[in-house]
């Protein structure tokens, strides 16, 4: 049977790494969005609980129910902003700490708070170049009426940064922008509580932005394009076994659209796991812009001229996969080796991409 394989020595050296990176006292958000970035948010909980972490990021009422099941003291900072009552109820009964973007996430969030004959905690969140959730930096006097709401506890205060991983100017503009805000709290006399503006990205290649907390989710995987994250270690893979031995005769085709050929008589590992289960699919490639098509055409070019073709390991050794990878099914060109049916097959598969597969943490 086929399932995406968690290294947890891996990922325990990943928690180590990272945590040796911050001052002692800066906080770890471990951000567990995504069902865990796609390795399971519980067993990913219990590994960093077990490391210690006890500060949780999440997006799903789901996902922080997870956490609370799992530690009754975690703190849980909801990611995602709403303006459901229904939602917001359970989240505050639950004891998170929600996301407040708008004065309309104020209201709403008051309102339920007064209701159940509590205070919410929140933090405020600021946009500095997101484009998505937000404050703007120049709305100072409503984040200020956000603070002074009789039934919410403003305790923190974030952003998120849209270009850690590929532009410093722009990610310094944006911290500046954001430590505007805090200055322009402070001068007004108001707290502003834990400020945090790092994604794994800018925690890796900004030591100075760290601030009161960092917010780690990718890096905790070993997937930040980043020089500082290579010191981590990529934790998972897709394992499954070959599922038949399929003999092409010259000149015989396999796949749709007959991309391949087989120049001489070929014997395929016919492997049970395809771009359903998140083999061979990219991400990224959402963006029409003049330069980002033609970045993409280059990047295809100069993979062609290198010879770079997908990959499967199989008995330590790794094979070309050979036409278009299926729905479900995946060749894989083994002439001439012992390979036979049954053997383990591991393909490199990133596990916010995988579905259908059951996460074993081995």
């Amino acid at each position: 049977m086929s399932a995406y394989v968690v290294e947890t020595t891996a990922l325990r050296e990943n928690i180590r790494t990272l945590r040796s990176m911050l001052a002692p006292q800066t906080v770890f958000w471990a951000v567990v969005k995504g069902d865990g970035y796609g390795l399971g948010a519980e067993p990913l909980c219990r590994v960093l609980l077990e490391e210690g972490i006890d500060h949780f990021a999440a997006a799903t009422l789901a996902e922080a129910q997870t956490v609370r099941a799992l530690s009754a003291g975690a703190e849980i900072l909801m990611l995602q902003p709403s303006c459901e009552p229904g939602l917001l109820e359970q989240l505050v009964q639950l004891g998170a700490v929600l996301t407040v973007s708008s004065m309309e996430d104020a209201a709403v969030l008051g309102a339920v708070a007064q209701s159940l004959g509590l205070t919410a905690r929140a933090h405020c969140k600021i946009d500095t170049g997101m484009g998505r959730y937000g404050f703007r930096p120049d709305e100072l006097q409503q984040i200020m009426a956000v603070y002074a709401a009789p039934d919410i506890a403003v305790c923190g205060l974030y952003t998120h940064f849209s270009c850690a991983f590929c532009s410093r100017k722009e990610t310094q503009r944006q911290f500046a922008a954001f430590e505007a805000v805090i200055a322009g709290l402070r001068g007004a006399g108001i707290d502003p509580g834990m400020c945090h503006c790092c994604n794994s990205s800018a925690a890796l290649a900004y030591p100075a932005m760290h601030l009161d907390a960092v917010r780690i989710g990718s890096a905790l995987l070993g997937r930040v394009n980043d020089a500082a994250g290579r010191q981590l270690r990529r934790i998972g893979w897709c394992e499954s076994s070959v599922e038949e031995l399929h003999w092409l005769a010259p000149g015989a085709s396999t796949g749709y659209g007959a991309g391949w050929r087989a120049k001489k008589k070929a014997c395929l590992a016919i492997v049970p796991v395809g771009n359903f289960h998140g083999f061979a699919v990219e991400k990224g490639r959402d963006l029409f812009r003049w330069r980002d098509c033609i970045r993409g055409a280059l990047s295809l070019l100069l993979a062609g001229l290198r010879g770079k073709t997908l990959t499967a390991e199989i008995r330590s050794r790794r094979y070309p996969v050979r036409g278009h990878v299926g729905m479900l099914h995946t060749a894989v060109d083994v002439t001439g080796s012992d390979v036979r049916q049954g053997d383990l097959v591991r393909l490199e598969i990133n596990p916010l991409q995988q579905k259908g597969l059951p996460v074993e943490y081995r």
